[in-house]
């Protein structure tokens, strides 16, 4: 089993409940791109309009792949803080069916990040967009 493999084995020991609640799970974990990819697949009960899921939890998913893209791959980050995050719907969400959530850093310094994030349907499709300036807190050094 690889590093990336037990890693990904790891956070999803550890994920919070709202990531169970939503179906979802880290797939992969690219530690030389910062990059983690999800797959939501999200129960009815949290969509309206029949199938459509809504807003918020589009919003949380794309935070999730996020923030796991850095503290996923980055062991001195000890904690993510958003600052501000920015959501594109550019199509519908739709619960019961698989969704390719992607997260990645883009910048990060010492105590700040610029995150990215995407979703697409199970055909592939773009469906949202996220991007996220976060306050980053890191482990001690060690002396």
């Amino acid at each position: 089993m690889t590093d990336s493999q037990i890693r990904i084995e790891q956070l999803n020991a550890m994920a919070p409940n709202f990531i169970k609640l939503l179906g979802g799970s880290i797939i992969e974990l690219d530690m030389d791109s910062q990059r983690a990819i999800f797959t939501f697949t999200v129960p009815l009960d949290y969509c309206h309009s029949g199938d459509v899921v809504q807003g918020g939890f589009v919003t949380a998913m794309l935070d999730a792949a996020m923030s796991h893209a850095l503290f996923g791959t980055d062991d001195t980050i000890s904690g993510v803080a958003s600052l501000d995050i920015a959501t594109q719907f550019i199509g519908t969400c739709r619960g019961q069916y698989p969704l390719k959530v992607a997260g990645w850093v883009k910048k990060a310094t010492f105590k700040t990040a610029f995150l990215e994030a995407d979703i697409r349907d199970e055909a592939g499709t773009l469906v949202a967009t996220a991007q996220s300036v976060a306050k980053l807190s890191r482990q001690p050094a060690e002396a």
